[in-house]
């Protein structure tokens, strides 16, 4: 049962109780909400599962006798592989096996990948790694937007993370160029209306983010990471009030500003050299944001606020404690204040909370 139909069954006898909900109306919102949970199917997935690994070790199996093989005969085999599994995929989909569909699509992507590795030690083709990827993701991309494959589109996604992970580790520096191959794929993912999907981009746009601070300003821009996520939180907190366009994304948009903004200031406590004067300071700014968006959470009823609250608060006493171990003056003045911070927001939330009861009660 998911959460909000535990909600539900807390909320509605009361409700039905206050006279606000009708015994018909109580069974008409358990119908509706009966008829639109959905469940994870599991042959699909297993399905998935399944010629993703018989892919991969057709793969195997190849690269074992390819030097056996006359070159035409290596051209002939990949053609042919990359013919069949797209093939097949086409068939599954007039049948209407979609999942199994698009686990043929996967396959022929990764078959489309290992022929790009293998023709280039075929032909002895020394250019640079990094370029394999992106041609990979970008005929990942191709067979997401044609054949409609919302998988396929999400390994184009992993793999232009991939590949801007390379260039990074390869150049020592900012891969810009990561944006626009993330775009496109993003630009997809929104056509597609695939909302895993667009929370995958979100995801590896944040990765990307986080590792701007190792990078720019020779490695100590972490301060830039948390001015991104600060202005990325701040935009998903006022989206609502500006457009309700954006308002089903808002609380994602905080989420994931509050997840780098946090990843910024950790990397300047414990990465980053500090004074204790300049430790203490950002981390009660830690702290500020991540009792904020416990609070955040409680008041919207967001479990993912709440547990990345709760995750980055342990994270963050942890870190403190294993930093100032060795000075025990420190250690105490943290915790200290740590403590004093933490009792003083929760006095400030107990007479927010008094207020709003108040006024709740009060109005006609």
């Amino acid at each position: 049962m998911s959460r909000y139909a535990r909600r539900l069954d807390r909320d509605l006898p009361r409700w039905r109780e206050a006279g606000w909900v009708s015994p018909e109306g109580e069974a008409a919102i358990r119908r509706d909400v009966a008829g639109q949970r959905r469940g994870v199917e599991l042959a699909p997935v297993l399905g998935i599962l399944g010629a993703v690994l018989i892919g991969f070790g057709a793969m195997s199996f190849v690269a074992a006798h390819w030097d056996d093989m006359a070159r035409l005969l290596r051209l002939a085999l990949i053609l042919a592989a990359l013919c069949a599994a797209y093939g097949i995929a086409g068939i599954l989909f007039e049948r209407g096996h979609a999942a199994f569909a698009h686990a043929a699509i996967l396959v022929g992507v990764a078959l489309f990948g290992a022929g790009i590795m293998l023709i280039a030690q075929m032909y002895h083709i020394d250019g640079h790694p990094p370029d394999a990827v992106l041609t990979w993701a970008l005929g990942a991309l191709l067979a997401g937007v044609v054949l409609k494959s919302n998988p396929a589109l999400a390994l184009a996604m992993l793999l232009m993370g991939l590949w801007t992970g390379w260039e990074m580790s390869e150049t020592g520096q900012v891969h810009w160029a990561f944006l626009i191959g993330w775009a496109a794929v993003t630009a997809a993912l929104f056509w597609r209306g695939w909302v895993p999907g667009l929370h995958l981009a979100a995801v590896v746009l944040s990765a990307w983010v986080v590792n701007l601070g190792f990078f720019l300003f020779d490695g100590h821009g972490h301060g830039v990471v948390v001015v991104l996520g600060l202005l990325t939180l701040a935009a998903g907190l006022a989206a609502p009030s500006v457009t309700q366009a954006w308002r089903a994304w808002a609380p994602s948009a905080v989420a994931y500003g509050m997840a780098i903004a946090f990843a910024g200031l950790f990397a300047l406590q414990f990465i980053e050299k500090t004074t204790l004067g300049s430790l203490i300071l950002l981390a009660v700014l830690a702290l500020v944001l991540v009792l904020g968006g416990i609070g955040l959470g409680l008041r919207t009823g967001s479990a993912t606020k709440l547990w990345l609250g709760y995750g980055a608060f342990s994270i963050e006493v942890l870190g403190l404690y294993f930093k100032t171990v060795g000075t025990l003056l420190g250690s105490s003045l943290f915790f200290v204040s740590a403590g004093a911070i933490v009792i003083l927001l929760a006095a400030v939330a107990y007479r927010l909370h008094a207020r709003t009861h108040h006024g709740v009660e009060a109005s006609p």
